[in-house]
């Protein structure tokens, strides 16, 4: 894709579903070994965003230990004229799509249960820091939402700073789960399909109402 020109790997959909074993990542961010993680998205009032921007608090990818697990919050925040609260939970959703557009970047679950890795080719190829991962999210949310008029992205990996944010996160989470679980099936007039899992499974279609979800 011509707008990734200047990230040192390829960015498609060729690459969703790649997995990268223990022995060929660079380093884990996130997974079963790190309490301390989670990937949330607010949407801000426009003024309170700077488009663009990506921010990285703690030490940067080049900074960690090969074959090291590292704490990581992910923060995206948005702002748009038709944005709204509700649709945070979609934007938010799109991080996991987005990221696994990546080269030799494994991206999996979600909201406090992230778990990534980096292989060890895409950190020689020069993978070797956020910024870039920051720049495709940017440009992939811009260019497939553009409901989104501004965005910025934050990557934290200081630990302290996640213990901070993660009870904010969790709030946020348990706020839209009440409001899903309030709303009937027959109080809504569309339901909606995902195909995300057909990156491992070809013919799986989820079909989601409010009192049926999919995870």
């Amino acid at each position: 894709m011509s707008m990734f020109k200047d990230i040192p790997v390829d960015v498609g959909v060729i690459y969703e579903g790649e997995r990268i074993r223990r022995n060929d990542m660079q380093v884990e961010l996130g997974g079963p070994t790190v309490k301390e993680k989670f990937e949330l998205a607010k949407v801000k009032p426009m003024e309170q965003i700077e488009d663009g921007k990506v921010t990285i608090i703690g030490p940067d990818i080049k900074e960690m230990k090969e074959g090291t697990a590292y704490p990581l919050g992910i923060l995206v925040e948005a702002a748009g004229a038709t944005l709204d609260q509700g649709l945070e939970g979609v934007i938010e959703r799109r991080i996991h799509g987005y990221l696994n557009y990546i080269e030799g970047f494994m991206h999996l679950n979600q909201r406090y249960d992230i778990w990534i890795r980096l292989g060890k080719k895409a950190f020689q190829k020069g993978l070797n820091s956020f910024e870039p991962i920051g720049k495709v999210l940017y440009r992939l949310f811009k260019t497939e939402l553009p409901i989104i008029e501004k965005v910025q992205i934050t990557f934290i990996t200081d630990p302290t700073k996640i213990q901070e944010m993660y009870t904010g996160a969790v709030a946020d989470y348990e706020a839209r789960d009440a409001k899903a679980r309030g709303l009937k099936d027959e109080e809504v007039e569309q339901f909606y399909g995902c195909a995300l899992c057909q990156s491992f499974a070809p013919s799986h279609v989820c079909v989601i109402t409010p009192q049926r979800y999919s995870n």
